[in-house]
């Protein structure tokens, strides 16, 4: 297979790379990125673009899937509208490119809760995007909804107190099915699902995600 990935400096991204380049099912993997990155590797094609400008990378979007993990932060974006359009813009131009250049099967990261109609900004970006990539209809679609995520060397400085909480709540016996999800077990998840026969929409949540990657939750 011929794998595609747009958020490969991130935290899920770069496990996502890592398991890709490693698994003989992927021949070749090619990852878009803003600067250019130190890493080699003989499956590993490295588009530096910028996504402001899809009329420059759009026919490079050819492959059979693309994993969509890119995101950021309010604090590291500046406002609403960057986030808006680093997480909602620039993935769904990329699925866009994708679907119209016939790739097959697209893998997005979302998040637990997301919805068109939420409150939180955050969560109601994040489906509305769902939504949207929807309407794409690809052959095979997986959306992962993902409770908060366990990150090496992670700078987010609230989700790192949200994690240590629902650490700590977890450790009394609560709130089990909130538990926090390392980002190499969804990386695997997203490419075990990447190889499965699953047609049309599937969205996996919680446990499911442990159970996808073959893993046994903490």
């Amino acid at each position: 297979m011929h794998a595609l990935v747009i958020g490969a400096t991130g935290a899920t991204g770069k496990d996502l790379v890592e398991l890709l380049v490693q698994d003989e099912s992927f021949e070749q993997v090619d990852i878009f990125v803003r600067r250019t990155l130190d890493i080699k590797h003989n499956k590993l094609n490295i588009h530096v673009i910028d996504f402001d400008q899809p009329a420059e990378w759009m026919h490079l979007v050819t492959g059979d899937v693309l994993f969509s993990c890119l995101g950021t932060t309010i604090k590291a974006a500046g406002s609403k509208e960057n986030q808006w359009k680093v997480d909602y813009g620039y993935q769904y131009e990329f699925a866009k490119a994708a679907k119209e250049n016939g790739v097959k099967r697209y893998v997005l990261v979302s998040a637990d809760f997301a919805s068109s109609r939420a409150r939180s900004f955050y969560s109601r970006m994040k489906g509305k995007l769902e939504e949207a990539v929807i309407e794409l209809n690809f052959p095979y679609t997986t959306i992962f909804n993902p409770p908060i995520l366990e990150r090496k060397n992670s700078d987010r400085a609230m989700e790192n107190l949200g994690l240590k909480a629902i650490q700590l709540i977890n450790k009394a016996g609560l709130l089990r099915s909130q538990q926090p999800l390392p980002t190499n077990i969804l990386a695997q998840a997203m490419i075990n699902s990447a190889k499965r026969d699953d047609k049309g929409l599937n969205a996996i949540k919680g446990k499911a995600i442990w159970q996808r990657a073959g893993a046994d939750a903490k």
